[in-house]
Formats: C-alpha cells, sequence, structure tokens
C-alpha cells in the first residue's frame, strides 16, 4: 500500500514540474527583456542649435542627422553651452529686439528686460527647467568645468554678470570692453576671456573674484575665443579685421596674427581635438577655414553656407558643424575636405552650436 502511495505522489510531483516549466517558458517568451541588460553602448552625441528668431533649442541626432527635439526656451537665444557631465544645456535670453548693423537704433524698438535671462534645460527630459538671471541683454557665456559658475556677457551695458548657478542669483557684474559678446574660461577655470567689439579688446576676468586682471588689444571688432587645451594659448577671431589673434595666456600678449582670406569676417572659432587646426567661421562671406597652427599656414578655405556663425567639432575631430542664419540650417563638414556632406534643417535663424558627450543610456527605458 505504501509503496503505490508513494509512486502515485511521485507522477504528481513530475507531471507538476512539467507544468511549472511549460509555464516559465510561456512567460519567458512574452516578457520583453530589460533595457540596459546587455553590454553598455554609446548614444551618439546631440548637437544642440539655438534658434535666434524661432525662440528655440533644436537637438540634432548627429547619426542621423535628424532633428529629435524643439524645446520652446524664451525670446531670442543665442549663446548655448552644456553643462559638465552632459545633462543639462543653459541658453542666453534677450528681451533686447534685434536689430541689424544698417538700422538705426530708433528704429529697432525699446527692448523688454523681462526677457533677458540664461535658459537652464534638462537633456533627458527635454523640459526647461528654469530661466537663472543673467543681466542685461546675455549675448554669450561659458561656464567653470566645476559647473558652478557662469560669466555672462551683457552686450548692452558693457559689462561682464558672475552667476552663481546651484543659488541662480548674480553675485557681481563688472564693467569690460564696449559691448561684449564672445565669453570663453580657461580650462582651469581661472580665467575668463570676454571680447569687446567696440573697444577692439579682451577684458580679462579672474572667475572665482569677477576682478579684472588686464585688457588685452586685439583685431577690429573681437567676435569669439577659444583655448587650447592646456590653456596655455587662446585665439580670438575679429570680423572687421578679419584676423585672429594668438595669446600667450601667462603673459597677456598677442604672440601671433593670422590673416584669413580676402573678404572673410571672422566669426567663431574651434580647435581640432589635438589643437592643431582652428575652425573660423566667417559670416557674411559664407566660408569655414581652417589654419594649421604648427605652421601658421591656411590649409582650407570652403564655402559652407549662409553666414556662418556658430561653430562645434566632433570629439572625434572628423565633423565641423556650423550655424547658418538666413538659410535657417546647420552644415555639417568633413573634417579632411572641408567639404559639406549635409545640410540640416533647424529653427528660424541657427545661431549658437554646442556639442554634448557620447551618453551610455540608463537601465530604465
Amino acid at each position: 500500500m505504501t509503496s503505490r502511495r508513494s509512486a502515485s505522489r511521485a507522477a504528481v510531483t513530475s507531471r507538476r514540474r512539467t507544468l511549472s516549466l511549460v509555464l516559465l517558458s510561456i512567460l519567458a517568451a512574452a516578457t520583453p527583456p530589460l533595457v540596459g541588460c546587455g553590454p553598455p553602448t554609446e548614444r551618439a552625441p546631440l548637437l544642440l542649435v539655438t534658434n535666434e528668431v524661432g525662440g528655440s533649442l533644436s537637438l540634432v541626432d548627429t547619426a542621423s542627422h535628424e532633428v529629435v527635439a524643439e524645446i520652446e526656451v524664451g525670446r531670442r537665444p543665442r549663446g548655448v553651452r552644456v553643462a559638465p557631465g552632459g545633462s543639462a544645456a543653459f541658453v542666453a535670453l534677450s528681451g533686447s529686439p534685434r536689430c541689424p548693423p544698417w538700422m538705426d537704433e530708433d528704429e529697432c524698438g525699446e527692448p523688454d528686460k523681462t526677457y533677458d535671462g540664461i535658459a537652464e534645460v534638462d537633456l533627458e527630459t527635454r523640459e526647461l527647467l528654469r530661466i537663472l538671471p543673467g543681466g542685461s541683454d546675455p549675448e554669450t557665456f561659458d561656464i567653470t568645468p566645476d559647473g558652478s559658475r557662469l560669466v555672462v556677457s551683457n552686450e548692452d551695458s558693457d559689462e561682464a554678470s558672475l552667476v552663481d548657478i546651484p543659488s541662480g542669483r548674480i553675485i557681481r557684474t563688472v564693467p569690460v570692453g564696449a559691448e561684449p559678446e564672445g565669453v570663453r574660461i580657461s580650462p582651469d577655470g581661472a580665467l575668463a576671456y570676454v571680447t569687446g567689439e567696440t573697444d577692439h579688446d579682451v577684458t580679462v576676468l579672474d572667475t572665482a573674484s569677477g576682478n579684472e586682471i588686464t585688457r588685452i588689444r586685439v583685431g577690429e571688432r573681437p567676435r569669439d575665443a577659444v583655448f587650447t587645451r592646456d590653456g596655455a594659448r587662446a585665439y580670438v577671431s575679429a570680423e572687421i579685421a578679419g584676423t585672429v589673434s594668438e595669446i600667450i595666456v601667462a603673459e597677456n600678449r598677442v604672440e601671433r596674427t593670422f590673416r584669413l582670406p580676402d573678404g572673410s569676417l571672422s566669426m567663431g572659432v574651434a580647435l581640432s581635438p589635438d589643437d592643431r587646426i582652428l575652425y573660423v567661421t566667417n559670416g557674411r562671406a559664407g566660408t569655414l577655414s581652417a589654419l594649421d597652427l604648427e605652421t601658421g599656414e591656411m590649409v582650407g578655405n570652403s564655402d559652407v553656407g549662409e553666414r556662418p556663425w556658430g561653430v562645434a567639432v566632433s570629439a572625434d575631430g572628423a565633423r565641423i558643424y556650423t550655424a547658418n542664419g538666413p538659410s535657417n540650417d546647420v552644415s555639417v563638414i568633413e573634417a579632411a575636405t572641408l567639404r559639406v556632406i549635409a545640410r540640416i534643417p533647424v529653427g528660424e535663424s541657427p545661431w549658437g552650436l554646442a556639442l554634448t558627450p557620447s551618453l551610455t543610456p540608463s537601465l530604465t527605458p
């Protein structure tokens, strides 16, 4: 009797195990795999484009060359920077009217200072988080390497504002060269260069205190600046002069002046990853110049788009991007040949560019 009961229990147990295995197989087939459980892969960097007339920030996938998001940020967005780490971006906004050089100031209209500020955008959720104060008529700015502070050019007041990011307040405003535009902070975070368009100089500020260290005379109507990775040298474009000044940072002096091809109107500047090639957009000339900094020779000058302004270089140095305001697009340029390989439609009047680092996806969708 006992033997038959044991055999019966064994048969039931066997059937239950078989049924359990079948159910598990069905569940496994019906359940989607967890996102991110495999080896992590990188997402292509995003190209951030400010659209001055459109009032938006375009996010472009650099792999597909497609706009993947359009974020309304405020009035007249121009300067743009990605925060350290790449999770957020900041955009300079201005309530001052867009006034071409040929138009009298009386015809431009009155500024509305309630629109001045610096927008902070979450690049993961693609939402506008807040508007920080940025002083009067913010045009461009830069972020300290620790992500704690902004230095902002205030074009219409001939000042620069130092903004504390965590508290969202201006901690100091200081005078700089007239009509300040370009702002660049040195790689160690110690210095800020602010270009003064009308005074044709660069104001050097101590980023910790805001104190002026000196002013360096450069070419006529300086627009943008960039430091080498080691912070030893800086390069400043000059629109009217059609030149780029090379500054020895430790000595606060111009070492060399490079003259670009005739008709160049030097605007944005960016360096190749090895700091050997300087790329310069030339505004109404419609060109991009490439300058070999070791030899001092021009190695390329190509037509890239209508009035290229903002410029960015990919982390591997293979691609260059220019913002073309009148045609509402961005040119993608092959660095090896300076040939335009794509034109990406974005918002109205693209102005500034910035690239995020490559991103590794999280475990959640």
